[in-house]
């Protein structure tokens, strides 16, 4: 029924008949669809007009009143998703100072969640988060400017190493914490080698430190997925920006490698302890429920302490995905108790491990992932120690059923957030196919979204959700309520400038 239905429901309903309206493509009458294969990979490379080049020129050179009218002039010209996708985050990349690694760095940040989200959207979507994107890098790029004008100058070719050195070379750099070494380095392996011989080395990085609330591991692997989707012959003006975001030292004094700082003692501690762990066991091999043991140690555990327990749930034969379950939980759980910036970091920051670990295949780096994830889930807490206990939460019934309860939920969002996640958690019980959820909660981020963290969020938890076991999974989508957009909310006018830039 059920889409279909829905929608027509929507569309007569009161404030909601906004919603409706997109949902109905009523709002955006001319976007061209694009189709789920065009918008895929193919072969792990994207279709590029001969030089990305023009494209990315064309992004920084328009004005912001006028950016969105020349894209969509060479859309009509036969531009694809992808084409736009690639130019546009090469374009932050060469054009937005990755430090610190958030406030404007944001525009490159969401370009993944925004291309994720243009994925999982009906074909005649498509478009809208893109448009979203380029228009928040227009609004970065001129913070950058105010800060200075930075741009990603060329490598110092006289120091990037040979074939066979680049790896160790780039490796001890970053020991050192020495950005010219570290520059040329990337450089010289991004040449040197792939993807799958690349990105474990970044990932440990990613997690090396606390430093930016987790958004050098979200950075790590946001990159590798855009590389996947436009090609690993831009990794170098890529991995030469993370490199750089992963060398942000925040403010401290002197160089870390020389001092004990707050911020790298949960991996040192884990270094230490790798080899502790005999091996995970498959789903079900451990006695009781290793993810509620693991849940309730973050509600309490020190870094070091959930890292440890991390270990010992391990060794008694728990799976990595269930101690991944009780991750994605606490996030949600975090932002249940305390909404705001840090409790939405730790879900996207989880996110990012999460995609990094099943990425991987080395064994300790996929343990050493996993063990910073456990230790940094209690850096989020602060502010959070108290509330609702995402474990505890029940369903409140719903007055109305099948797509009209989807419209009750999100007007519960504007009024009481806890009453909609349990609304969410009842309507689950009963659709185990959450889709029809997730579009709402899709379009209306498209009609009301005016903060990366408003992609950045919804991407990870639409994502991760069907990665985890029942209930669970039911309990973690129902938490998004706390920060997920309702009808009342104003509209960003995005979808107005799409439309008045796709008619043309």
């Amino acid at each position: 029924m059920q889409r279909r239905r829905f929608l027509e429901l929507a569309s007569a309903t009161g404030a909601w008949a906004r919603l409706g309206a997109l949902g109905a493509l009523g709002a955006v009458p001319r976007l061209p669809a694009v189709s789920a294969a065009e918008a895929r990979l193919e072969g792990g490379s994207v279709r590029f007009h001969p030089d990305v080049e023009p494209l990315v020129r064309l992004l920084e050179e328009s004005p912001p009143e006028r950016v969105l009218e020349e894209v969509a002039a060479g859309i009509r010209r036969g531009l694809g998703l992808r084409d736009v996708t690639a130019a546009l985050f090469l374009a932050g990349v060469r054009g937005i100072q990755p430090r610190p690694v958030g406030f404007k760095f944001h525009a490159v940040l969401v370009v993944n969640s925004a291309y994720l989200a243009s994925l999982a959207s009906p074909d005649a979507d498509r478009w809208l988060p893109i448009f979203w994107a380029i228009d928040q890098f227009k609004r970065s790029q001129a913070a950058d400017v105010r800060a200075g004008d930075w741009t990603l100058g060329p490598v110092d070719e006289s120091a990037v190493p040979s074939r066979g050195d680049a790896r160790p070379r780039f490796i001890e750099a970053m020991d050192r914490w020495d950005e010219a070494a570290a520059d040329a380095a990337i450089a010289g392996l991004a040449r040197a080698a792939g993807p799958s011989e690349v990105f474990p080395v970044l990932a440990r990085y990613g997690v090396r430190d606390f430093r930016e609330i987790g958004h050098k591991a979200i950075y790590v692997a946001s990159s590798f997925r855009l590389l996947d989707a436009i090609g690993w012959r831009h990794a170098e003006p890529v991995l030469r920006s993370v490199a750089c975001a992963l060398l942000d030292r925040e403010g401290a004094r002197g160089n870390p490698a020389d001092a004990d700082l707050p911020a790298d003692r949960p991996y040192r501690h884990n270094l230490e302890r790798l080899s502790r762990i005999r091996g995970a066991g498959p789903d079900g091999a451990a006695r009781g429920d290793p993810a509620a043991d693991m849940l309730q140690a973050l509600r309490h555990a020190s870094p070091e302490e959930a890292g440890d327990r991390a270990i010992e749930l391990l060794n008694r034969g728990a799976a990595p995905r269930s101690l991944f379950d009780a991750f994605f939980e606490f996030a949600a759980e975090l932002m249940m108790r305390a909404p705001g910036i840090l409790s939405l970091h730790a879900t996207t920051f989880t996110n990012a491990v999460h995609h990094a670990w099943r990425r991987s295949s080395g064994e300790g780096t996929r343990n050493l992932l996993l063990l910073q994830n456990a230790a940094f889930l209690p850096l989020f807490r602060r502010g959070a120690t108290r509330g609702v206990e995402i474990d505890k939460l029940e369903p409140a019934p719903l007055e109305a059923s099948g797509p009209a309860a989807i419209e009750e939920i999100f007007s519960e969002v504007d009024r009481d957030r806890l009453t909609a996640s349990r609304k969410v958690l009842a309507f689950l019980r009963d659709h185990p196919d959450p889709g029809p959820l997730a579009d709402a909660a899709r379009r209306l981020i498209f009609l009301k979204g005016v903060d990366s963290h408003d992609y950045k969020y919804s991407s990870a938890v639409l994502e991760d959700h069907a990665f985890m076991a029942p209930p669970r999974r039911d309990r973690f989508l129902a938490a998004a309520a706390f920060n997920l957009k309702g009808p009342a909310d104003p509209d960003n006018g995005l979808v107005q400038r799409a439309r008045a830039a796709l008619d043309g």
